[in-house]
């Protein structure tokens, strides 16, 4: 017999409130009902009402301002845009993929992907980095890390674009199955290797989204660094000033 458990009340207030943000009844700019309104109109107790407003600021879908109460900010782009980075840094075929391969091979392993994989900072690993270019120009810088052992019989060593994602590769021929995966959204300075490939400024930063593969035991299973220039990054936020 299969059981179905719901979701906590605030949970399911949290998606009430979400879907009418989608829908427009809560258009971006607007407040959001107040809590006392939400009680009464949910019939739902206030700690419930705030654990369900906290869940909708911690997505990015509502925010509070000091003396105005919570307001909507409507789809919440930024979290999205990370979210699809890193799938995409997963599931990419190169082959499909408008750019060039710039490097294959092991390399010394980064600090930041060395704490990820679990490898001592002297390890090798091996990198699969590619460039996504738009109409002609650098656009995305890929660089995906992987424990140099874990390549051996797949294409992942191979200096030409693989047709179909490195998740594939390694699923099919490793018989190990991806299972779940963190993502580290930072800014930092571009080494001078990465700025040259991007065709950056000096002194102009990068966002980086980190995307952490891992099997059901814990253990990492691939590094992608996602580089993105800042200064052709643009986000929007619509909001009202009274």
């Amino acid at each position: 017999m299969a059981y179905e458990v719901e979701p906590p009340k605030y949970v399911r207030l949290a998606q009430t409130l979400q879907g009418r943000i989608e829908d427009g009844t809560y258009p971006p700019g607007t407040r959001v009902p107040s809590e006392n309104q939400l009680v009464q109109s949910f019939g739902m107790s206030r700690p419930t009402v705030v654990r369900a407003l906290e869940l909708l600021k911690r997505d990015g879908w509502v925010e509070s301002r000091q003396g105005y109460g919570t307001i909507v900010r409507g789809h919440p782009a930024v979290v999205e845009q990370k979210d699809r980075r890193g799938r995409e840094a997963l599931e990419r075929d190169e082959s499909q993929t408008p750019g060039r391969l710039v490097e294959v091979g092991q390399v010394p392993v980064p600090a930041r992907v060395a704490s990820a994989l679990g490898l001592p900072k002297r390890a090798k690993v091996h990198v699969r980095r590619y460039l996504i270019e738009e109409d002609g120009e650098a656009v995305e810088l890929v660089s995906s890390y992987f424990p140099a052992g874990l390549v051996d019989g797949t294409d992942l060593d191979s200096p030409e674009s693989l047709s179909g994602s490195a998740r594939q590769h390694l699923e099919t021929r490793k018989k190990i199955r991806y299972d779940h995966v963190t993502e580290r959204v930072s800014a930092r300075l571009p080494q001078s290797d990465e700025a040259e490939l991007l065709g950056m400024p000096a002194g102009t930063p990068v966002l980086s989204v980190l995307v952490i593969a891992y099997d059901a035991a814990g253990q990492a299973l691939q590094v992608s660094d996602v580089l993105l220039p800042a200064d052709r990054q643009e986000l929007e936020d619509t909001y009202r000033l009274n």
